[in-house]
């Protein structure tokens, strides 16, 4: 058993501070308030009868990532050894659940990708992370919003090789994004829907009116929002419009490159319907250089990831933490932001009743942040991962 006492914790219902949480057997099973001070023994492991005074630091839930391609030098696409790699890399910035997003590529070769996915998830929470399923970005994209998703691989939406890639995701397959203009588009969303799969409007030309029926056929989340699609005007709203008339949730990059400030503030005028992503890359966390994503070479110059070709926005090298920070910093309230990055994605994925919140019956699933908002250690199910020694408890 674990007791983490002394910090600002953010719950669903508002911030406790001081809160009290209780951890044991992996799980939150207590969550409240702080009267006082506490003593006991002070230490980092879960089980030991533990109490941590987090002296004031913020305590926040686990992070919930929709949207992920590398971090850490790591490619998800390149070989299991590199996906793990890079959702280790991710975990020790706050998120610990992560959902592993594939660019567009040979259907063989999606197949490969989503059977290490589906390894990685079935061996639940480890020592690397824990992979909730997989992302696939593609193939049934529109050419003219395709931005770094490789042009040679596109394909119209095909039921067939929709099945295809599910049996290849053994039951991991959780989001496919798709441009519902596209003939035979809503044969595919109604397959996902079927199988059990979220379908994404994303990297699409379409006008408000496809994307509306794209919406109406089933779609219930928009990938990126603002990127990769048709741009939202007046009289014309397209499919960023159609998102937020239709009230799906809707992710935003927030590395203050793919989308202004003011567009995070208008999404979060509806709080349940903002997901922050990564979108990152695997110059996530390793700074300016040459990289490859889906095979094509990509600069990352001041920490902007873009084509080399063409210049194309190709992911970020966010992590979810500097994504709240941002999101703070551009004047949402910090449990806005956290929601944001915890529960809204964990409701996406139908894992509210496992993570995404401080509350009993949840998985121990935990970050502290300092007074800048930064990682200062993180909790997976209900084990600390190695890092500096949380301050113990000081009399007086």
């Amino acid at each position: 058993m674990t007791v983490l006492v002394g910090a600002r914790v953010v719950t669903p219902h508002g911030v406790l501070d001081p809160g009290r949480v209780r951890v044991e057997g992996g799980l939150i099973v207590e969550v409240g308030s702080v009267g006082g001070p506490e003593a006991g023994p002070v230490g980092g492991g879960a089980g030991s009868g533990d109490v941590v005074d987090l002296a004031g630091a913020w305590l926040v839930p686990g992070f919930v990532d929709l949207h992920v391609h590398g971090g850490g030098g790591h490619d998800v696409t390149a070989s299991p050894t590199e996906l793990a790699a890079a959702v280790a890399f991710h975990r020790a910035h706050g998120t610990t659940r992560t959902l592993v997003s594939l660019v567009t590529a040979p259907v063989a070769r999606l197949a490969e990708q989503l059977s290490w996915v589906a390894a990685l998830a079935a061996a639940g929470p480890g020592p690397g992370g824990h992979v909730v399923g997989a992302h696939l970005e593609g193939p049934f994209l529109a050419s003219a919003r395709r931005g770094a998703q490789p042009g040679g691989h596109l394909r119209p939406p095909d039921r067939g090789v929709f099945a295809e890639l599910a049996a290849a995701a053994a039951g991991t397959l959780r989001v496919i994004t798709l441009a519902p203009e596209l003939p035979g588009a809503t044969a595919v969303i109604e397959a996902a829907l079927a199988a059990g799969v979220i379908a994404a409007a994303g990297h699409t030309d379409a006008t408000y009116d496809e994307a509306a029926a794209g919406f109406a056929a089933g779609m219930t989340l928009a990938t990126h929002l603002f990127n990769g699609m048709r741009p939202l005007h007046h009289r014309e709203p397209g499919p960023a419009g159609a998102a937020l008339d239709a009230g799906v949730a809707c992710e935003l990059i927030n590395d203050g490159v793919h989308v202004h400030p003011a567009l995070l503030r208008l999404v979060a005028a509806e709080p349940a319907r903002l997901v922050l992503v990564t979108d990152a890359v695997d110059a996530a966390g390793v700074g300016d250089g040459d990289y490859l994503l889906g095979g094509q070479p990509v600069r990352v110059r001041d920490g902007q990831a873009r084509l080399a070709a063409t210049g194309a926005l190709a992911g970020s090298t966010l992590t979810m933490d500097l994504a709240v920070r941002r999101a703070v910093a551009a004047g949402l309230p910090l449990e806005v932001a956290v929601a944001a990055a915890a529960a809204n994605p964990a409701r996406v994925l139908g894992l509210a009743h496992r993570c995404g919140s401080i509350a009993p019956g949840l998985d121990a699933d935990l970050v502290v942040l300092d007074a800048d908002l930064r990682v200062t250690r993180v909790m997976a199910a209900g084990s600390w991962l190695p890092g500096p020694a949380t301050r113990p408890i000081v009399a007086g």
